[in-house]
């Protein structure tokens, strides 16, 4: 037997499990797989973010964890702005939320995306020098000045982190020893400046380094715009909060970092607006995968429970999105959630490939054919993260919950 993930405590206490308010057996009637996203548990997660972070200090979503619209049209009633990494992702942004509460992050932006970015009035995170060349002939061209801020590749990395985007070589913002001069072109150039994007780093569960990743941002940005001679209108600290996945993993405590922020702009000279910018910290929760089984077999003395879903939807609940040791996330029979488990399973997709593997030697109530088995923290980079297409499955449907 092999540990699995924690069930988020909204899902835990009620035999069968209730999303929303409805059972999953209710949800899953027309059909699985399915992804059910419960709207009370994502505006629970950013009343709390909002309730401890400094007054002033804004919330951004960033909608690669998850851009399905109905979700996007909930989630931009509750944050201050949107980050987005492509043509596409904008045209969702722009039609939930004010091109001025968009910036649009990413390397390789095409001329036509920059084009549509600086049209539409969003903020573009300049990833290097040439881009920022690009920009500033696409407004001279068009005769708008773009609206333009700089992704830093800060000097230091965010400790724990489970994918480090920072202090090293990296296709993502420009070196801060290059930043200055950037920026004093970007300026002088009659650019919109609107000031920095440092990111150091994603999905960490250590409180202290997050704390220490802020305040060096900080540190960084007014001695950045001390050098470059320019004041940053906003500051993006970025996010890198993450959220327990597997066994043995502890809950960032947001309540001390939003105090220990409070502390940090405090002390700084520098006169500017923040935003943290969040993905999964705010989706990941919120979201169930159901899938039905479909087959139960033995098989050199283990058991296996076929699904009729797998790493086509879910890729990163396999092991198969960036994860070096494969962990179980948390699974449950939908229909016995608090039962005692009776048996060993290893919860298997429809997939012909041995990746395809959504639950390896769990504990769990014994399944039968027909049963619902639940993947919780699937409201982040599930569906638009998967190889939809792999082998012709069709896709999961997609529900919202609303509170």
């Amino acid at each position: 037997m092999k540990p699995m993930g924690p069930i988020p405590p909204e899902f835990v206490g009620d035999a069968v499990l209730t999303i929303g308010g409805r059972s999953a057996a209710d949800w899953a009637t027309e059909g699985t797989p399915a992804f059910v996203y419960d709207m009370s548990v994502l505006a629970a997660r950013v009343g709390r973010l909002r309730a401890v972070l400094p007054v002033g200090v804004g919330i951004h979503y960033a909608i690669k964890a998850n851009p399905f619209v109905p979700l996007l049209q909930s989630i931009s009633q509750l944050v201050d702005g949107l980050d987005v990494a492509s043509a596409g992702e904008l045209a969702k942004a722009l039609a939930v939320k004010p091109a001025a509460t968009i910036s649009f992050a990413g390397p390789g932006k095409r001329d036509a995306e920059l084009e549509a970015a600086i049209t539409a009035g969003a903020t573009i995170n300049l990833e290097s020098e040439g881009e920022a060349e690009r920009a500033l002939a696409i407004g001279t061209r068009l005769g708008i000045a773009p609206r333009l801020a700089v992704r830093v590749n800060p000097d230091f990395e965010l400790k724990g982190s489970g994918m480090k985007m920072a202090a090293k070589a990296s296709p993502f913002g420009v070196d801060a020893v290059r930043v200055p001069a950037l920026v004093r072109r970007v300026v002088e150039a009659g650019a919109d400046w609107r000031g920095f994007h440092i990111f150091a780093g994603s999905q960490s569960l250590d409180t202290a380094a997050i704390v220490e990743a802020q305040a060096a941002t900080i540190a960084l940005a007014e001695r950045l715009a001390e050098q470059a001679g320019a004041a940053p209108p906003l500051v993006n600290l970025g996010g890198g909060m993450g959220v327990p996945y597997f066994a043995g993993d502890v809950p960032v405590d947001v309540e001390r970092i939003g105090a220990a922020l409070g502390e940090a702009i405090a002390r700084t000279s520098l006169r500017a607006g923040f935003a943290i910018e969040l993905g999964r910290w705010l989706v990941a929760e919120a979201g169930v995968y159901l899938t039905r089984v479909v087959d139960r077999k033995e098989s050199g003395g283990e058991t296996f429970l076929v699904v009729d879903g797998g790493l086509n939807h879910q890729l990163a609940a396999t092991g198969n999105f960036g994860t070096v040791v494969r962990r179980n996330y948390p699974v449950a029979l939908a229909r016995d959630v608090t039962g005692d488990a009776t048996e060993t399973v290893s919860i298997v997709g429809p997939l012909c490939t041995p990746l395809d593997r959504l639950a390896d030697r769990v504990a769990l109530p014994r399944a039968e054919v027909g049963d619902l088995i639940a993947v919780f923290l699937a409201g982040a980079y599930g569906a638009t993260a998967s190889p939809t297409a792999f082998l012709g499955h069709p896709p999961a449907r997609e529900l919202v919950a609303q509170p």
